[in-house]
């Protein structure tokens, strides 16, 4: 770590006091190192997990040619169509066939099918030995003569065949997938009932603060409830980490020193919250100078700007603003993919950037990144935005509200209604 941090410190455009935005990212994953512990679960508590091996298919996905609906399975040969093919001349006409027996999903007609005969299907049911194409119920009709079969079909259709999902063999998920709602029931359909999945990545986090107070205390003047521990506790339990909480501590060297040596001791990554500003009362930089190694101290960018990221003994360390707005900001920035690469993640990336028609004006000053809380709508007139309003990093009701950032890069100034901006979706991430 000490070899990497001097590496990337030596950069022509490393400046610890104002990280741009993607500069910051990409100096952090170059430090990110994988967890490589694993564990054998079974498929239900894999969910959410990051698989630590290729799951290959020990069979053919389906396992047979099979219908895709209901309806009378043939062979297309035996149609007018495929034998005079001038029936279809100004009507597709249909051809007359045999009912000979019934093909059910589990319980199979085994028996061949001869010329001019069919079988009723349904869906999922193994196609009769002879038979390539199935007629939906709905263009067939039955009497007394027999089953007609439409003339216009192509042969093959609505047949479903061996192989076609995942064939004996094939890498159905890979190492580094996360494991998903789909991914626990294609492995289900394979048969496996257990998966090597990567050990949970052990997030220890704390807040700093005389005026911060716990849930149930009685408020004297000055003091506000802590509540970023609660976000960050939701945000790592989302993200399918193991939280550890380890409360909030006042501003003292000795306090924060212990909490340090605690977390870095029990933890992979070590988060706080506040203390990383240039106040006097502020103690988290000096115990940093003294227990660890830090890449960086500022962010250009707003709501967020003091944010930190370094190592704390073996632990990854992510100092992140007081203001609740700001934490929940620079985690979605920076922490949550870093997370996703120290579990051992191939998949993630951020959310793309959409574009949008703004709604309202935006105060702008150029010189850094803002992440403004926005609302994004699709209506008749295409896919608009708006923001929520005061952006003040304090107001934590307006996360509440909002769905999406608008991402206003570095170079850009104030902006006016009718401006297409970059929009950021948070869905599920927040």
């Amino acid at each position: 770590m000490t070899a990497t941090i001097r590496e990337l410190s030596c950069a022509d455009d490393y400046d610890p006091n104002s990280m741009p935005v993607d500069k910051a990212r990409d100096f952090i994953s170059k430090v990110l190192m994988p967890i490589t512990a694993t564990e054998r679960v079974h498929i239900r508590a894999a969910l959410g997990r990051v698989l630590a091996e290729d799951i290959v298919s020990p069979l053919d996905v389906p396992g047979h040619d099979n219908s895709a609906m209901d309806g009378w399975a043939y062979r297309h040969a035996d149609t007018l169509s495929y034998i005079h093919p001038e029936a279809l001349a100004g009507s597709a006409g249909a051809t007359t066939m045999r009912r000979v027996g019934t093909s059910y999903a589990g319980k199979p007609y085994l028996d061949p099918v001869g010329k001019g005969e069919c079988v009723r299907i349904f869906t999922g049911a193994v196609m009769p030995p002879g038979c390539d194409t199935v007629a939906m119920q709905e263009r067939a009709t039955e009497d007394d003569a027999g089953i007609h079969i439409p003339n216009d079909l192509k042969p093959g259709q609505n047949r479903r065949f061996r192989g076609e999902d995942l064939k004996t063999g094939a890498t159905a998920l890979k190492k580094g997938a996360l494991f998903s709602p789909a991914a626990l029931g294609l492995v289900a359909s394979l048969g496996i009932g257990e998966v090597s999945v990567y050990r949970k990545l052990r997030v220890a986090f704390f807040s700093t603060g005389d005026e911060l107070k716990g849930i149930g205390s009685t408020l004297g003047p000055g003091e506000i409830y802590d509540s970023n521990r609660y976000t960050l506790y939701g945000m790592l339990e989302r993200a399918g980490c193991e939280p550890i909480d380890l409360g909030n501590f006042v501003d003292s060297p000795e306090a924060i020193r212990g909490a340090f040596q605690r977390a870095a001791s029990d933890a992979d990554v070590i988060i706080t919250s506040g203390g990383v500003s240039v106040g006097e009362a502020d103690f988290i930089k000096q115990m940093l100078d003294e227990l660890g190694e830090v890449l960086f101290w500022k962010i250009a960018m707003k709501p967020g700007r003091p944010m930190a990221y370094g190592k704390v003994g073996g632990a990854h360390f992510f100092g992140l603003p007081g203001n609740p707005v700001a934490v929940m900001v620079t985690f979605y920035q920076f922490v949550r993919s870093a997370l996703a690469t120290l579990q051992g993640r191939t998949d993630y990336a951020l959310p793309p950037m959409v574009k949008a028609t703004l709604l309202n004006k935006i105060k702008k000053m150029p010189g850094r990144t803002e992440f403004q809380r926005g609302v994004l709508t699709i209506t008749a007139n295409g896919v608009e935005v708006r923001t929520t309003g005061d952006q003040g990093s304090g107001i934590l009701s307006s996360m509440t509200q909002a769905n999406c950032f608008v991402v206003l890069a570095t170079d850009v100034g104030g902006i006016d209604p009718g401006s297409i901006v970059d929009v950021q979706m948070f869905e599920g991430a927040m």
